[in-house]
């Protein structure tokens, strides 16, 4: 029998601005879940001010009882952080009632079905202060390019590459896009990640091996309500990309939008659970890696990836980046480009010089 590996993120309210999840908020989510009869194995953390639900069951993906136990355990901790008076609290919650399906409630989403490996080690990507396009540079990397997978070149069960599910979430719609046949033409789209957002990837048999979060918080409220902060599952070993492999893309603080007031553009830092929380101008963007085996429906884990020296060259480099990108403070290309912005907090600041522009 399948089993389904879901990781579901909301913003229910942190600890001092927007920087950590109060202890408090996780102790409720556990407690909620390990109540629960219909899934087989769980783990809680967090990311920067997100709660992080690690969830294996044999439900499937979009399963109604699943997503409302979600729901329930974060409305559960919004409601206990409310009453600690905490920043934001129930923030990505946008509706007061369960609609049969998370998504398009708030909270963040990555699924995936599969079926058990005699080994099965799996990746959950958690990221703050970013976007849900976030993922497209890491998963061509990972998937795509041969200077980065090596698998792709020397192993036969990766040498016919993967298929690339991409999303234009203006136009919602999707294409289906085969690799490395029609690279350029995937590296056309996903290269403006505010708009295209890889969603899924598949081996050319159609097995899953990666999956996204795609929602954007500002065009499910119509207003800025903070920014996307996306999750990511990744399958490794065994006709997928080894883990290192997996984890090389992270090794370079690539530039993601996001940051403060979900304005800005940032390197990525790649950091360890216990440095999962934002504080440098609210940030700068980070990313955290667990890793874990699916042993007859259990988390073996988790192994914090990033929890390496190996990394450490790339967070120094990183703070390099982040002293120079701050350092044009309100002009681009820290700021985001107009057509990002609509949905920020500028709209408020032009209402005001609105009637002061004249004809040319």
């Amino acid at each position: 029998m399948k089993i389904t590996l879901s990781v579901i993120k909301a913003d229910i309210g942190s600890l001092v601005g927007h920087s950590i999840v109060h202890p408090t908020s996780i102790d409720i989510a556990k407690k909620e879940l390990a109540k629960s009869r219909d899934i087989e194995d769980f783990y809680v953390t967090h990311c920067g001010d997100d709660l992080e639900l690690i969830i294996v069951h044999r439900k499937g993906i979009n399963n109604k009882v699943i997503h409302k136990l979600a729901w329930q355990t974060f409305m559960k901790a919004a409601e206990k952080a409310k009453k600690m008076k905490l920043y934001a609290a129930g923030q990505d919650l946008l509706v007061k009632t369960f609609s049969g399906n998370i998504k398009g409630q708030g909270p963040g989403v990555a699924e995936m079905e599969f079926n058990e490996r005699p080994s099965d080690p799996i990746i959950v990507f958690m990221a703050d202060k970013t976007e849900a396009g976030s993922w497209n540079f890491p998963l061509y990397k990972i998937f795509a390019d041969p200077f980065n997978t090596s698998g792709l070149v020397i192993d036969p069960k990766l040498h016919s590459g993967f298929k690339f599910e991409v999303l234009d979430v203006l136009k919602n719609k999707k294409v289906l896009l085969s690799c490395p046949e029609e690279v350029y033409d995937l590296l056309a789209l996903i290269g403006a990640p505010s708009r295209y957002i890889l969603k899924n990837v598949y081996t050319k048999k159609g097995e899953i091996a990666a999956t996204s979060s795609i929602e954007k918080l500002s065009k499910l409220a119509g207003r800025y309500v903070g920014k996307d902060d996306p999750v990511c599952i990744v399958r490794a070993q065994s006709g997928f990309p080894a883990v290192g492999e997996v984890l090389e893309p992270f090794a370079f603080p690539f530039m993601v939008a996001g940051w403060m007031r979900g304005s800005h553009h940032g390197p990525f830092i790649p950091v360890a659970e216990k440095n999962a929380k934002c504080t440098r101008f609210d940030g700068p963007p980070r990313v955290m890696a667990l890793g874990f085996q699916i042993s007859n429906g259990k988390l073996i884990g988790p192994n914090d990836l990033f929890d390496d020296p190996g990394f450490d060259k790339t967070r120094q480099e990183a703070n390099v980046m982040a002293d120079y990108i701050r350092k044009h403070g309100p002009f681009e290309p820290h700021r985001l480009p107009s057509d990002e912005m609509e949905y920020t907090t500028l709209p408020e600041v032009l209402k005001k010089l609105k009637n002061r522009f004249k004809k040319i």
